[in-house]
């Protein structure tokens, strides 16, 4: 059987996903420093009990794994689309300054001593200025090379600047109270992620995706290539653009909620692709499902793993390391999408 009739390109491959959230889904509901026997949550999601179990549940339980699912499914469809339509499998994120940008607002707001409403509302701002700043920086040069390279080392330029401007905010931030925050905060974390969060980032990222989910057929087009696009028809810049804005849109408001959480939006790509192939039509919605998955399991892990929570940016690189170095053997054995 060739690699392309393979069943895990049908559905095999939506099943394993879906079974895979669901199992993920089960798990963190049940487990926790308060644990919920899984023959409750049928009584509970029937609103049939108000005990400690059932305020636990929807005031603490609930909300975090929908913040966790909403931050992998975001995550994992921006870095399928970015590696689609840059034709670069290391195309993360983060690629065009998104995470940074947020990073240095969630930081400013941190230093500046605001609250926490506010410091989650300059995240979300400064993930969307960086990219529109990265944007206008690569229009500024139009006409200098290929305009998708000059957009890529915009927003590595620009993202070093931005990380140069965090580590600076770090050296004059107070060392007892503002700097543990900050620091905190930049390794990703859920902990403090409530139902109004949860609320507040979820319309625009569900529009992101809704974006990334609608343009997905056409994004196919630019893996061809430019000039194999434009002959198809297809204006690259207006498609790019409205990707871009999508990926960007979700990616910062959920960098906003979560704080910087690497590593989904590279690694869960690959491992859709491993399943789904190369297709974005398939890939992008199944990386939106592994996503989901991956982090709730990973920040199940990080509330179960210790005596204190640990935070969710070390565990998706020490997790996400190795799976991305395995995934790449075996691309390079041939065994790959």
């Amino acid at each position: 059987m060739s690699r392309a009739d393979s069943p895990w390109r049908g559905p095999l491959a939506w099943t394993l996903a879906v079974a895979a959230l669901l199992a993920a889904m089960a798990g963190a509901l049940a487990v926790g420093r308060f644990p919920i026997a899984p023959g409750d949550l049928p009584s509970i999601l029937l609103g049939a009990r108000d005990d400690v179990a059932a305020t636990v549940f929807w005031n603490i339980r609930a909300p975090r794994v929908a913040a966790a699912m909403l931050v992998g499914a975001s995550l994992a469809a921006a870095g399928a689309a970015f590696q689609g339509m840059f034709r670069n499998p290391l195309a993360s994120p983060d690629l065009l300054g998104v995470s940074a940008g947020a990073s240095l607002g969630a930081v400013l707001g941190i230093f500046l001593g605001l609250p926490v409403v506010l410091v989650q509302g300059m995240a979300f701002a400064g993930g969307i200025a960086a990219v529109a700043a990265v944007a206008a920086i690569a229009a500024a040069v139009r006409g200098q090379g290929d305009p998708l390279l000059v957009l890529i080392l915009a927003g590595i330029a620009l993202g070093a600047l931005m990380g140069a401007a965090i580590s600076l905010l770090k050296v004059l931030a107070d060392p007892y109270n503002q700097l543990p925050a900050i620091t905190f905060w930049l390794l990703g974390t859920l902990s403090a992620a409530t139902r109004g969060d949860m609320l507040a980032a979820a319309p625009a990222a569900l529009a992101g995706l809704l974006v990334l989910l609608l343009l997905r057929w056409r994004l196919n087009l630019l893996t061809l290539g430019e000039d194999e696009a434009r002959a198809l028809g297809v204006e690259t810049g207006r498609l790019r653009a409205a990707a871009v804005a999508g990926a960007t849109l979700a990616t910062a408001a959920v960098t906003a909620l979560a704080g910087a959480v690497g590593w989904v939006g590279l690694v869960v790509p690959h491992m859709a692709r491993l399943l789904g192939g190369p297709d974005l039509r398939r890939l992008i919605p199944l990386s939106m499902l592994l996503g989901a998955a991956f982090l709730l399991a990973v920040d199940t892990l990080a509330r179960m793993a210790g005596r204190t929570e640990l935070p969710l940016g070390v565990l998706t690189a020490v997790l996400g390391t190795p799976l991305f170095l395995w995934l790449l053997a075996r691309a390079r054995s041939g065994g790959g999408a």
